[in-house]
């Protein structure tokens, strides 16, 4: 019988202690932005990129992501690289507003999945860019099944240098596949869905990122809802470390994001796909 320092044997308490400091000590965390693993205890930052605890999951080996085939009506899409933070705000009011009008949704935070740059088939041959995407090894073949499943997709990207997230932009490179259909004379799975798009960032580039963003959609065939936007920025003038409590103090902004929601949700509900359906020509560019 295993006994303590006192000669007595350890109580049930101070076993289940010692227990779970032992399973702390040796759980992992992975910070969702930059890749970090940290052993341990849950870190209060990331001591390579900077990010707060929020960022960090608790890390597990990764299964690629697939389709369940269950239906569902919106796609909801965070790609700023930091999961928990403006952009996840904005993602954060928009599933409320969901929630609320008891609509289904599949909500993604793209830094937790791995999609990687396309292979620009096109480039090889028009017939090269096929559905499904001749790369099957990582997690878009599945969000491009949900894409053609889901009614409607609502975006939320920061501003990074006037443009939308670099993973957002793979993202979207890689839905090639979908907008290359009409080409090869297919028959589109996209056309007449919704859109909604959320853009945040510090300084400028909002309307652009925006513009940027909906170009792609515009090509798959989707329809932007009326109203179908909206944008915050802070300011220049402000730190930045200020950003995130000025965005979530901002009525407005909840207001507005909601206002989207609303417009997402009752033009998907035109059941445009059906009503237009054989009545809209595929134009590619």
């Amino acid at each position: 019988m295993c006994s303590s320092l006192f000669g007595r044997p350890p109580s049930n308490t101070l076993l289940n202690l010692a227990s779970f400091l032992l399973l702390v000590a040796k759980k992992k965390w992975k910070c969702s932005v930059c890749g970090f693993i940290h052993e341990g205890g849950r870190p209060h930052s990331c001591p390579q990129c900077g990010s707060s605890a929020q960022e960090f999951l608790e890390f597990k080996e990764k299964k690629q992501l697939t389709y369940d085939g269950k239906k569902f009506d919106v796609l909801l899409l965070n790609s700023s690289s930091h999961r928990e933070h403006n952009t996840g705000h904005m993602v954060d009011l928009a599933e409320a507003a969901l929630k609320k009008r008891k609509v289904s949704y599949r909500r993604f935070n793209l830094s937790e999945f791995e999609i990687k740059h396309c292979w620009c088939c096109y480039s090889n041959a028009d017939a090269e860019c096929t559905y499904p995407c001749r790369n099957q090894m990582d997690d878009a073949p599945a969000l491009h099944e949900m894409l053609v499943q889901a009614k409607a997709v609502i975006v939320a990207s920061p501003i990074n240098w006037n443009n939308m997230s670099a993973r957002l932009k793979d993202f979207l490179d890689r839905t090639t596949c979908l907008q290359n259909l009409g080409l090869l004379k297919k028959p589109s799975l996209t056309t007449n869905k919704t859109v909604g798009i959320f853009v945040n960032g510090h300084e400028d580039g909002a309307v652009k990122t925006a513009m940027d963003i909906f170009v792609y959609f515009q090509q798959m065939g989707f329809i932007l809802a009326p109203f179908g936007f909206t944008y915050r920025t802070h300011g220049a003038q402000y730190p930045a470390e200020t950003d995130n409590s000025f965005f979530r103090k901002d009525k407005k902004l909840e207001k507005e994001i909601d206002g989207v929601v609303n417009n997402v949700v009752n033009l998907m509900k035109q059941e445009l796909e059906k009503k237009l359906k054989g009545k809209i020509v595929s134009v590619c560019e």
